[in-house]
């Protein structure tokens, strides 16, 4: 199967705003004003070129034995956030009686003027610099949780944004978690809606995704065609980081939050 290449940012020249939306996080420059540096390793000079994984339509949660379904390993996400995102796309993320499938993400990188790590180590952004597979959970606007699965090595400084997925199992959990009676993808389309329905909080920052029990990251059916476009709600970044196509979607699946028309095929 052929690989596809997707093209990486060199590190700008340009100083950046002062403003921390961070990662996908537009809400957060209202809050939080944090002097800009820029930190973590430079970004490799290989090409990226991650995996195209294949995916069947979404399964029936009674033909899944989820307890035969691997957890992925520590060294999986051992790697740059931009090939990491697309190999998390159909990958499971398991809470209690509730699965969903990963159908959208966004890749944030060192030296990147929309990433939380270019603000350097805080309170906040500590888990970020972790050991990759740990989870970065963070307040937008001080009410929606959003779920980041850290990258790379530790003292890097990156991460993927869970932007949308489908429900696999409890439904009546999720719909209850997140105050809406529907089964339609509006239930889990956007990323303050995953942590939502996780029923999760920033107590789960720096939570290693690889560990039995509490919120898992499981192995999933590989997608066979993606979907990649620039990322949403960043337009506080430089022109070549708003513009850069790090954001990533299974081709096909309704289950991908708006704008939808920025996306296309690589």
């Amino acid at each position: 199967m052929k690989r596809q290449r997707f093209k990486r940012v060199a590190k700008s020249t340009k100083p950046i705003q002062p403003t921390e939306p961070g990662i996908d996080d537009p809400e957060t420059r209202a809050s939080e004003r944090l002097k800009s540096v820029t930190v973590g390793a430079k970004p490799k000079s290989r090409q990226p070129q991650p995996k195209i994984l294949s995916l069947p339509p979404i399964p029936n949660p009674n033909s899944l034995s989820f307890d035969k379904i691997r957890i992925l390993p520590p060294q999986f996400f051992h790697i740059d956030a931009l090939d990491l995102a697309p190999r998390l796309l159909g990958k499971f993320l398991r809470r209690d009686d509730v699965v969903l499938q990963i159908t959208e993400v966004e890749a944030y990188r060192p030296n990147d003027s929309a990433c939380h790590g270019r603000f350097g180590i805080t309170a906040r952004t500590a888990p970020v610099f972790g050991p990759g597979g740990h989870a970065y959970v963070y307040l937008c606007y001080g009410l929606h949780t959003m779920l980041n699965v850290v990258a790379d090595n530790e003292g890097v400084g990156a991460a993927v944004l869970i932007r949308s997925c489908a429900p696999i199992r409890g439904l009546d959990t999720i719909q209850q978690r997140r105050g809406q009676k529907t089964d339609k993808p509006v239930l889990l389309t956007g990323p303050g809606k995953i942590g939502q329905a996780l029923g999760i909080s920033t107590e789960w920052s720096n939570h290693p995704l690889y560990s039995p029990g509490g919120l898992e990251l499981l192995d999933g059916p590989e997608p066979e065609n993606i979907l990649v476009g620039p990322r949403v709600g960043i337009e506080y970044a430089l022109p070549e980081h708003t513009s850069a196509l790090w954001r990533f979607a299974i081709a096909g699946t309704p289950w991908i939050s708006a704008p939808k028309n920025t996306l296309r095929p690589p």
